[in-house]
């Protein structure tokens, strides 16, 4: 059966393991000799696990444009934060377009949208110039409406409990 449209993967809500799921795929994408490209328009940091990991996987490139927490739209940094986010949308497009990249996951995508860093018109205009044989996946809560309806499949983790809220601090190996 040959496949018509790309693949597109969703990973969203409230819950721990988004981002994880993803880097999963990456994996499994790198052993079986795929190239994947990670784009991340709203993380930053070189200290966390995953960038230090994909140094290791062959075929695996990670892309940061981003600022790190994002502040208030009315704060006067948000305007920075948005010019990263789009330069990071910017690069996804021309992964995609290059047709060589078999898994691109877009991090945190849904976040840069629900926080106005990035239109979903915008997103949604990137994904649909994906291959066939290209695999999409997003992450990130809030996932709007039109990424589900895109989506072949939505997985939404949903937290129950997560040691953060009982005063627990981050973890390496665990939040970074």
């Amino acid at each position: 059966m040959k496949d018509e449209k790309p693949r597109v993967l969703l990973f969203t809500g409230s819950g721990k393991g988004k981002t994880t799921a993803a880097l999963g795929m990456a994996i499994r994408a790198s052993g079986h000799g795929m190239k994947v490209s990670i784009v991340s328009s709203s993380k930053s940091g070189s200290k966390t696990g995953e960038v230090a990991a994909v140094r290791y996987l062959p075929g695996v490139e990670l892309i940061q444009t981003g600022l790190g927490f994002v502040l208030p739209e009315d704060g006067p940094a948000f305007f920075q934060h948005r010019e990263a986010a789009q330069r990071g949308l910017q690069l996804a497009e021309e992964v995609i377009r290059s047709g060589l990249i078999d898994l691109v996951i877009l991090d945190e995508i849904c976040n840069a949208v629900a926080l106005k860093l990035l239109s979903e018109e915008g997103v949604i205009a990137v994904l649909r110039q994906a291959g066939p044989r290209q695999i999409i996946v997003l992450t990130g809560r809030d996932a709007p409406e039109s990424f589900v309806a895109l989506a072949d499949t939505v997985t939404v983790m949903e937290a129950h409990k997560h040691a953060l809220a009982s005063g627990r601090p981050a973890q390496k190996g665990v939040e970074y």
